[in-house]
């Protein structure tokens, strides 16, 4: 996907990403390339296969150059980690009952909690084929453990760094937004804005003969406002809703669907005609 903007600052910081002998250069760099994807930038590498610096990794990382060049290497994890006060370490295979598991999504929110406290923290990441032996999981304090398909639990490396660096990144005030608006333009809607959306929508469909049997009409507008009060929306979302339904509004009920001479208005549109 496309989308880098040169101009923004960069956001760095986070958890160390800390990966255990990996192989390839082309993996490190796409894992530099995820991390700057999601805010992170500390890439620790514990006894890398083919050595470092990587041009490999270079290329793969996809101009992640500041994550590339600030990476270190180390000959040990227990070096790698020496400095860290608390150490995540994913895996996909059962392990013994003695250390707390969770998801990446309980375990981004106490990576945050820990690091706006002050505290240094790593997550740990295997070898390309076969992760973390048991003794290197046994220095970590937790293990994380992905929801993914127990008959098929393998993910590429770079794959189970993005998966965790997206999670830290929903953590942020920065990443929290799913949608197009800004942070400062999130404001929830209120109960007011809500009433201005169902009496808009409403009058739109009554105008066009939405209501049918009128007998009906109490059930279907209760329908209605159950579907549109299920999500919790926010200001901008309301008066988007409301720019779309008045674009498609050209009838009111001063002027209802089917009140046009000789009763045009409910006749299909002909050639080079617009439906209205």
């Amino acid at each position: 996907m496309a989308g880098t903007d040169r101009q923004r600052e960069l956001m760095t910081g986070g958890p160390a990403v800390v990966l255990v002998e990996p192989q390839l250069g082309e993996n490190i760099g796409m894992v530099a390339r995820a991390m700057a994807n999601f805010g992170l930038s500390e890439l620790r590498l514990v006894n890398p296969r083919d050595g470092w610096p990587s041009e490999t990794a270079r290329a793969a990382a996809s101009k992640a150059d500041h994550v590339i060049d600030g990476a270190s290497v180390y000959g040990t994890l227990e070096e790698a980690i020496a400095d860290l006060n608390f150490v995540f370490a994913t895996t996909a295979r059962e392990r013994d009952g003695f250390k707390p598991v969770r998801g990446p999504v309980d375990a981004a929110a106490d990576l945050r909690r820990r690091i706006d406290a002050g505290e240094k923290c790593g997550v740990l990441f295997g070898r390309e084929r076969w992760g973390l032996s048991n003794e290197e999981v046994g220095l970590a304090d937790e293990i994380v453990t992905y929801p993914v398909n127990p008959a098929f639990a393998s993910l590429n490396i770079a794959q189970a760094v993005l998966l965790m660096s997206y999670e830290w990144m929903k953590t942020s005030p920065e990443g929290g937004s799913q949608t197009p608006f800004t942070q400062t333009e999130m404001q929830p809607a209120t109960k007011a804005d809500l009433q201005g959306l169902f009496d808009h929508l409403e009058e739109a469909l009554e105008a066009r003969g939405y209501f049918r049997p009128p007998d009906k009409k109490p059930k279907m507008v209760d329908n209605l406002r159950a579907v549109l009060s299920r999500q919790g929306f926010f200001k901008p979302e309301i008066r988007l809703l409301r720019g779309v339904i008045r674009s498609l509004d050209h009838f009111s009920r001063q002027a209802p669907k089917g009140s046009g001479p000789a009763g045009r208005d409910n006749e299909p549109a002909g050639p080079g005609e617009l439906e209205q």
